[in-house]
């Protein structure tokens, strides 16, 4: 409600520059602002039960009453979701509208990569010194470093910007050291004390960000640039199918963490159950007790993307992974068009990559802070895609 608010505040308060510049940075991806919400509040609507979960036909065939009701089978996780939903694009909107101004988005990239980096320190310290650290969420804290990698790199392209354009040359050398130690500390983080999907996953971000250096350092041709892409998107998909294929079983539980024999199958029981519309966003732990022979145990998501396939179905899914390659592609080629700038949309563009794949790989991005993070971290890079001209 607070980000709801500012957005509010700040859409009053903008004058027609503010406007524009926020129509042009969300030009190609802001029907999916839109998208993902309305498919949330649409399961708050009473809808026929043949669209909706197997358990509301079976409850209505075995004690009657209207054919119609709401597709969630918890209306209170669903306006949960929704807000959360709101609040995220609320934040995006705002950010877009704030870091239009450079030193401004360079501060925001500065607390983004500080506050990320010590995430994936503190995420270290526990694994060799539990006591000198508490323990936190394992899968927020992976999310985050993978986050602090590719803002940490970003931090570093910075400074050698400021370095090239004859800025203090030891200020220059300050920041990128602190990029450096960032970095190290995210990539010590994601490589030592996850698992190999979440570091594959970061190693696609890192990719991104270096072929678009390549791209701008080595000013080449757009044919040599598509070709250059398209090796790299071939590269990517032959990756991914082959982690795919290292697993059997439904394709959203491959890349997930391992998990008992008892568990796997209330899962699979549960996907197989699951519709176009899902049982409600946010009802995964809900739905998920009606699986296990034990009534007292809980069944977690092992992955965000599979939160999202059971509360949202089929149609949320196509929408998660429309709205982040779109994302993507808005991100790509808005840090291919930047110039001196590029290292923002390219450092969004790699975080976007990085949850896609690590959405299938485990549950850091169901956490409220990493999606929150993950909106600002978009809005900046959308912001700074494009120049503050109109041109």
């Amino acid at each position: 409600m607070a980000a709801a608010l500012s957005l509010l505040a700040a859409a009053s308060s903008t004058r027609k520059a503010g406007h524009d510049h926020y129509v042009r940075a969300t030009s190609w991806s802001r029907w999916t602002l839109t998208a993902i919400p309305l498919c949330i509040a649409a399961q708050l609507v009473p809808l026929p039960l043949s669209w909706a979960h197997p358990i509301w036909a079976s409850a209505h065939d075995v004690l009657g009453g209207l054919p119609l009701g709401p597709i969630t089978a918890d209306i209170g996780s669903t306006v949960n979701a929704l807000l959360l939903a709101l609040a995220a694009i609320s934040l995006l909107g705002v950010t877009v509208l704030v870091v239009r101004n450079r030193s401004r988005a360079q501060l925001i990239l500065f607390v983004l990569s500080g506050v990320t980096a010590v995430s994936a320190l503190i995420l270290g310290l526990h694994r060799l010194l539990p006591a000198l650290a508490a323990d936190g969420p394992h899968d927020l804290t992976t999310t985050l470093a993978g986050f602090g990698l590719m803002l940490n790199l970003a931090v570093m392209q910075l400074a050698a910007e400021r370095a090239e354009t004859h800025h203090s040359v030891l200020r220059s050398v300050a920041i990128g050291l602190c990029g450096l130690v960032g970095a190290l500390v995210s990539a010590a983080a994601i490589s030592g004390f996850s698992g190999t999907n979440s570091a594959i996953a970061a190693a696609f971000g890192v990719v991104l960000m270096l072929l678009i250096l390549v791209i701008r350092r080595l000013d080449l041709s757009p044919l040599a640039a598509s070709a250059l892409s398209v090796a790299a998107l071939i590269g990517a998909a032959i990756v991914l199918t082959f982690l795919f294929e290292k697993s059997s079983g439904p394709i959203l539980m491959r890349l997930a963490p391992e998990m008992g024999a008892e568990t796997k199958a209330a899962l699979e029981h549960m996907l197989a159950d699951t519709r176009w519309f899902g049982a409600g966003a946010g009802t995964f732990a809900t739905v998920g007790r009606i699986y296990l022979s034990d009534a007292g145990a809980v069944l977690t998501a092992p992955s965000a993307a599979m939160a999202v396939f059971a509360g949202m179905g089929w149609i949320g899914l196509a929408a998660m992974i429309a709205a982040s390659l779109t994302a993507l592609a808005r991100l790509f080629f808005g840090a291919l068009q930047r110039g001196r700038d590029s290292f923002f949309p390219a450092a969004a563009a790699a975080c976007v990559l990085f949850a896609l794949v690590q959405s299938f790989a485990g549950a850091g991005l169901l956490r409220p802070a990493a999606f929150l993070c993950l909106s600002v971290i978009v809005g900046l890079g959308l912001s700074q895609s494009v120049s503050q001209s109109s041109r």
